[in-house]
């Protein structure tokens, strides 16, 4: 859903105009707090922890950006010794054209943010994933340092995807996000997980 917010397809326009010179490295962080035991995020049989929660979409931001699969990926893993579920999750993705590093917990203070980075500028997006509805979200772009402040309307980022899925069935065309993106996403978060239990780097194939 994030990626159809305006914000994001914004900073796509921005990284692909070049207008902050090639895209060299991201940064993403994304957590917040819930040790509640009932918890979805804290029962390992239902899918919990905070990478597959709130970590994939780090993952696949950068798969976005730079429109590539990483060649290999750096994972470290801290587990709630009680639920038995990654609680923090920290990782590198290098890809051809640079590297993507991001943090993801579910046992931190709650916090986002995005900042993308070119030879020449960089972009920050303050709330990337779960932006507002009530008011505007904000980015900043800063080139040769001249940095100007970018509101978005607010809108429903979940609304937004619904309509272009319908829309896409409707006009039987492709859906904005495919079914191969998905699997590509878990690709990449699976090799993560590999890399945190071999405490290695792993290839992605």
């Amino acid at each position: 859903m994030y990626r159809h917010h305006p914000q994001w397809q914004w900073a796509r326009q921005i990284v692909e105009e070049g207008r902050i010179g090639p895209l060299r490295t991201i940064h993403s962080f994304f957590s917040f707090h819930d040790d509640q035991p009932e918890s979805i995020l804290n029962h390992r049989e239902w899918g919990g922890g905070g990478l597959m929660d709130i970590g994939c979409y780090s993952l696949s931001l950068s798969r976005f950006l730079f429109q590539s699969q990483p060649e290999r990926v750096l994972g470290v893993l801290r587990e709630d010794p009680q639920f038995g579920v990654d609680c923090l999750t920290s990782g590198i993705l290098q890809f051809a054209a640079g590297t993507s590093t991001f943090t993801c917990s579910t046992q931190l203070a709650s916090y986002q943010r995005v900042h993308l980075y070119g030879t020449n500028g960089r972009v920050e997006l303050e709330t990337p994933f779960n932006p507002p509805t009530d008011r505007p979200a904000r980015a900043w772009l800063e080139i040769d340092e001249s940095l100007e402040e970018i509101r978005f309307d607010p809108c429903d980022q979940y609304g937004i995807q619904a309509d272009l899925f319908s829309r896409a069935i409707l006009d039987d065309t492709s859906v904005p996000t495919p079914l191969e993106d998905a699997v590509a996403n878990m690709v990449v978060l699976e090799a993560i997980v590999r890399s945190g239990q071999r405490q290695a780097w792993v290839t992605i194939h």
